[in-house]
């Protein structure tokens, strides 16, 4: 749901830290551990992933579909998460996607209340807070769409016919699992593909008008348009971030234009 552009930044206490491991469950891209360092809003882009976050108060359902995020971070604490893998998100929440609200709702709203969260809270480290989130997932059904459904390249008709429904039942799939329909997640795989090149452009070795090419935008135009539309920035300024430009200093951050991190890939949080 949300990989910081950096994963890392500032120095010392105040340094945001972000690490992705791999997961075993079925239907579980990854689990992955946040240290926010400092607080701020994080931005957190959509990639077609959904996550569940434990920030050590409550248990989120994170979601993203084709509009950035806002979450509030606290400078203290770490945040603990499962990405769950685009396509079987629906399946493995076992509520469509499409139906539930842009942002954060809390995972007792969906399944109703449990211990979990006192679990959570009571554990020690990152390594007891991830087997218990995985628990939660462990034994549900996790088949949703194959991933060529969900590829850059896959085309409704071809997915449709492989998967033997009709291309409207397909759509209606795609909204539970996903959120979107095949089209909006096309443009957000497209969007992730240039978020993945802006280490080239922030170094110099490319231009944005070179990998809007490349990454399938008519023109940079096109390019800039979806940004503002995906992040709510420019590519510019999202080179910026990459860069380092937003490194915090010691004036406190307040209010919806506070700075900031950059967040892609369930839409995700630290």
């Amino acid at each position: 749901m949300a990989v910081p552009v950096r994963p890392s930044a500032g120095l010392g206490p105040r340094r945001s830290v972000y690490r992705e491991f791999a997961s075993s469950v079925p239907g579980v891209a990854c689990a992955w551990y946040g240290r926010p360092g400092w607080e701020r809003n994080l931005r957190v882009l959509p990639d077609g992933c959904v996550d569940v976050v434990w920030n050590g108060q409550e248990l989120t359902v994170m979601v993203a579909v084709d509009e950035p995020v806002r979450v509030r971070l606290r400078p203290a604490g770490q945040t603990v998460g499962l990405r769950l893998r685009c396509g079987a998100a629906g399946s493995l929440l076992g509520y469509s996607i499409a139906e539930l609200p842009v942002g954060g709702v809390p995972l007792r709203e969906l399944w109703g209340p449990s211990t979990v969260e006192e679990r959570l809270a009571e554990s020690a480290d990152f390594l007891a807070a991830r087997s218990i989130l995985e628990s939660l997932f462990v034994d549900r059904e996790a088949d949703g769409l194959p991933a060529g459904a969900v590829s850059a390249g896959a085309r409704v008709p071809e997915v449709a016919a492989q998967l033997g429904i009709s291309e409207r039942g397909l759509r209606r799939r795609f909204a539970f699992e996903v959120g979107c329909s095949p089209k909006q997640l096309h443009r957000v795989l497209r969007f992730q593909r240039f978020l993945a090149r802006l280490p080239r452009v922030a170094c110099g070795r490319t231009s944005l008008a070179d990998v809007a090419f490349e990454t399938g935008y008519a023109d940079q135009s096109h390019l800039g348009r979806e940004c503002r539309a995906l992040a709510g920035s420019s590519p510019a300024g999202l080179v910026r971030t990459w860069a380092g430009r937003n490194v915090p200093d010691n004036r406190p951050t307040t209010g919806h234009r506070a700075r900031h991190d950059v967040s892609h890939h369930h839409r995700r949080p630290q």
